[in-house]
């Protein structure tokens, strides 16, 4: 029975004091943790948890303040947030809303991601030159991912969907929470050892950065690097990345898109193989008529005509040259004409008939034939000849002069 003078409360009275009691009492205060399932909205605002080793509070921050924010949050950063705490009366929970953030630094969680990302790509792990192709039309597809997962669902309707004559093995396991790496990474090895695919998808749908940690566990990664089969990690939304994400083959942004990779739709291989019929017909069809305009230009009129294309600009050439050589043959010849009458001119102004021509005449000793060109030369009774422009005639000296 309830005490008659005992005060009763109703459930919006207690809220209500709670939240004047709490939002009185914290109306500015800073507060550090590690950003945890980060979830920014279309609208711009901004939803998270903030978080320690003991505890965690959730936190909003609206569209007007977090455009004032000069980085990107992520899940695992340490960060600093100003603002007052609210109570929402309708959850009976309590938050931070938030007018400010500032990065403090690695989360722990992202920092001993780091540090196993370094360790695992010296041991070559992540090496691409490692990662094997997918097959292009995979008869049976291993899924290894939770059997009550969303992410297997959205796997299965796609691939019933696009490739339903495909052959599926579901090797379940958890994908979250203490022990579940292990579990991937057994079934990731059963996979290889019983040859159960030949292709393994391994993943999961999204959430928190501590929900996504079995992905990046060590054996995992070992497993994945290790398999025989090529293995497509499918982890998350796009923004999410995980260490099975770097040592699998193929990286796929969701499940659904794994499932894609994997799949072959039929309506999507018979429009492949019409565009390629098309595209041979058209290619071989160009090409036949490129060799019935080739062939048309092998009758003998175009032969001809071609023929006399190439042979009229030498024949041009070559009448030209003969032009060119009769014109210089010619002034060669007008030159050494000249030449010659000007020779001529001056052997015939030099030669004695010249000047016999002008009424001289030419003595000679009849006996010698030496030219006399002095009367004192002469002896008595010496035989000359005097020779004129036509004639000559002999004579004899008298006497000595």
């Amino acid at each position: 029975m309830f005490n008659q003078t005992e005060k009763i409360y109703q459930v919006s009275d207690i809220t209500y004091l709670i939240k004047e009691i709490l939002e009185s009492s914290f109306m500015a205060l800073t507060i550090e943790g590690e950003l945890s399932n980060f979830r920014p909205s279309s609208t711009g605002h901004w939803y998270f948890t903030l978080k320690d080793d003991d505890a965690m509070i959730q936190g909003v921050m609206f569209k007007r303040k977090s455009a004032g924010v000069k980085f990107l949050p992520k899940d695992g950063q340490r960060v600093k947030v100003k603002g007052t705490l609210a109570v929402y009366a309708k959850r009976g929970s309590y938050q931070i809303i938030c007018n400010s953030m500032e990065n403090s630094g690695e989360g722990d969680i992202l920092a001993m991601l780091e540090r196993r990302k370094q360790k695992l790509a010296s041991l070559g792990l992540f090496d691409l030159d490692k990662k094997k192709a997918l097959p292009l039309f995979p008869s049976k597809v291993a899924v290894i991912s939770s059997p009550t997962g969303a992410a297997l669902r959205d796997i299965l309707q796609v691939l019933d969907r696009r490739s339903s004559g495909l052959d599926i093995v579901i090797l379940p396991c958890p994908v979250q929470g203490e022990g579940a790496g292990e579990k991937i990474a057994e079934q990731i090895k059963r996979a290889n050892t019983f040859n159960l695919g030949e292709v393994i998808i391994t993943g999961r749908g999204g959430g928190a950065l501590e929900d996504l940690l079995p992905f990046s566990e060590e054996s995992v990664v070992r497993a994945i690097a290790e398999s025989n089969i090529p293995v497509i990690s499918a982890v998350g939304h796009e923004i999410d990345t995980v260490l099975s994400d770097l040592a699998a083959d193929f990286r796929a942004p969701t499940p659904s898109a794994a499932a894609e990779l994997v799949s072959s739709s039929r309506e999507d291989l018979i429009r492949k193989v019409t565009n390629l019929q098309s595209s041979i017909l058209n290619s071989l069809l160009d090409k036949i008529e490129k060799i019935h305009i080739l062939l048309n230009q092998f009758t003998a009129d175009n032969l001809e005509r071609n023929f006399m294309q190439i042979l009229q600009p030498i024949l041009l050439r070559l009448d030209d040259a003969k032009e060119t050589s009769i014109f210089i043959l010619k002034n060669i010849l007008k030159d050494n004409k000249h030449r010659i009458e000007l020779l001529k001119a001056e052997i015939e102004g030099n030669s004695p008939l010249s000047i016999l021509q002008k009424g001289f005449a030419v003595v000679t000793d009849k006996k010698t034939g030496k030219l006399i060109k002095s009367a004192k030369k002469l002896k008595a009774d010496q035989l000359i000849d005097i020779r004129f422009e036509k004639d000559k005639i002999l004579a004899q000296v008298k006497e000595d002069i």
